[in-house]
């Protein structure tokens, strides 16, 4: 099926992508970003959402850049605004989502990446904060946990804050590894308070957070 661009002159994606901003007082317009989907088989009719299900040709990759058409989108402000609508399904799938349409989106691992850590306090009574690479800051608590999941082959751990939406099937940030070493440092200086016992982890908002699993667990 030959692949539908939207008209970008002789730019590139990004200029495509750039031409689709809307004032940022104003919904996401996805309408240029749209490719034809394949909905052999689909029974309009019995669909629970009636905006058109697209696919949309955006990659965001593992280090948090996101692509269009294979190009970098190199506008933060057009990249914070179109993350406003970007959802995450029980499937696990991404979408952009408006009141008009949706479209899928490809995420090689999560959406966003934690760039920078805060640290207020100390142990049991601390709260570690962490800012993303659109510039949110969560704090580690009840509302935004982390997790470590482990590689089950290799064993390397990918560790995980929860940003938005429902926890377990939201929006995550995974922690790059300055971030983590950060992290695992304040685990290990802890370590003697808490007898050794268990695994390591941090505290925030008055819960911990292990920052080891058992090798035989898979991550999640």
């Amino acid at each position: 099926m030959t692949e539908s661009k939207p008209d970008a002159g002789s730019g590139t994606g990004q200029d495509a992508a750039d031409k689709a901003a809307p004032s940022p007082a104003a919904p996401a317009d996805l309408a240029g970003l749209r490719v034809p989907h394949d909905r052999t088989g689909a029974n309009p009719d019995t669909r629970p959402d009636e905006r058109p299900d697209e696919g949309y040709d955006i990659r965001i990759a593992r280090d948090g850049t996101w692509f269009y058409h294979g190009s970098p989108i190199g506008r933060l402000p057009l990249v914070k605004l179109f993350s406003t609508v970007l959802r995450r399904d029980d499937s696990g799938d991404y979408w952009l989502i408006t009141p008009a349409e949706r479209g899928r989106i490809r995420v090689d691992d999560a959406p966003f990446v934690a760039v920078e850590m805060r640290r207020e306090g100390q142990g049991q009574d601390q709260a570690l904060s962490f800012r993303t690479n659109l510039d949110q800051w969560v704090t580690a608590g009840a509302e935004h946990p982390i997790r470590v999941a482990l590689d089950p082959e290799s064993g390397e751990p990918s560790p995980y804050i929860h940003v938005r939406g429902e926890i377990g099937r939201g929006l995550e940030a995974r922690l790059n590894r300055p971030v983590f070493y950060e992290l695992a440092d304040i685990a290990l200086a802890a370590d003697g308070d808490v007898g050794g016992e268990g695994p390591a982890g941090v505290w925030s908002q008055g819960l911990f957070f292990a920052l080891e699993r058992d090798h035989g667990e898979k991550g999640t």
